[in-house]
């Protein structure tokens, strides 16, 4: 399986685009770390301008991890997993240019915080935001942490405690999406932000993006440290299996 496939304009823009054959583009072991990898050595290219980040098709930027790798694990396990989990988001973060999401559809939990790690976001107006750990049995933890910055604490206490689901006209309001547009526009609006990034010099704008990074960094590093051994423990508890195996048996109803 290819899990991920690259291409680079003239000008300098790649597009990454995850591509697993799911049909919410969600992440099992094998995807995370063939698209961090990935991200790893398109890091060391110097003519990359910036980086598009999307899912294969319209239906979803990320739905998520695949939750039929979870409920098998034992607390070891699931550290091992969500700590390859945000070496990829931190690939992102860690990129040298510009990475910009492609939000169309859904983009739940894993996926996500992968937008979050991303420097812009365009959204759909049909694209569905939520982080439902809770409602799997599980809290939402590595790069939720960077919801605060984003939208706020509030309103990010709000989205992690309840599970719950928002539309992209609120995740614009809240400050998740830099716009949202209707879906035939988002490919164009994404082009014109690429335009902006382009009209700086490329390494001003590296060099913003790491003291960005550099400004944000202390608090996120000791929050994931924290959080991966907090889902660790949570696979000690039951409550992933009995939840996630309530879910898919609510779907086959």
């Amino acid at each position: 399986m290819q899990h991920c496939e690259f291409t680079q304009t003239d000008r300098g823009i790649g597009t990454l685009t995850i591509n697993n054959g799911t049909a919410l583009n969600v992440l099992d072991s094998a995807t995370i770390q063939k698209v961090s990898a990935t991200i790893r050595n398109l890091a060391k290219q110097p003519d990359l301008k910036a980086l598009i980040l999307r899912g294969q098709g319209d239906k979803a930027f990320v739905g998520g991890v695949d939750l039929h790798e979870l409920p098998t694990l034992g607390a070891a396990e699931a550290v091992a997993f969500i700590t390859r989990l945000a070496e990829l988001c931190e690939s992102v973060r860690d990129f040298p240019a510009p990475t910009i999401a492609r939000i169309p559809g859904w983009c739940l939990g894993g996926g996500l915080e992968l937008a979050a790690a991303c420097d812009l976001r365009y959204g759909a107006s049909g694209a569905r935001f939520g982080m439902p750990e809770v409602r799997m049995g599980l809290p939402s933890v590595i790069h939720a942490n960077l919801l605060t910055r984003l939208i706020g604490e509030g309103r990010t206490r709000w989205l992690l405690l309840t599970g719950a689901v928002i539309d992209a006209a609120k995740a614009l309001d809240w400050g998740f999406l830099n716009d949202t547009v209707e879906l035939p526009a988002l490919d164009a609006t994404i082009e014109r932000a690429v335009d902006e990034l382009l009209a700086g010099a490329p390494q001003a704008v590296r060099t913003q993006k790491r003291l960005l990074q550099t400004w944000e960094d202390a608090a996120l590093e000791r929050g994931i440290k924290e959080s991966i051994a907090a889902f660790g423990a949570s696979f000690e508890t039951g409550e992933p299996a009995e939840y996630i195996n309530r879910f898919f048996a609510g779907k086959k109803r």
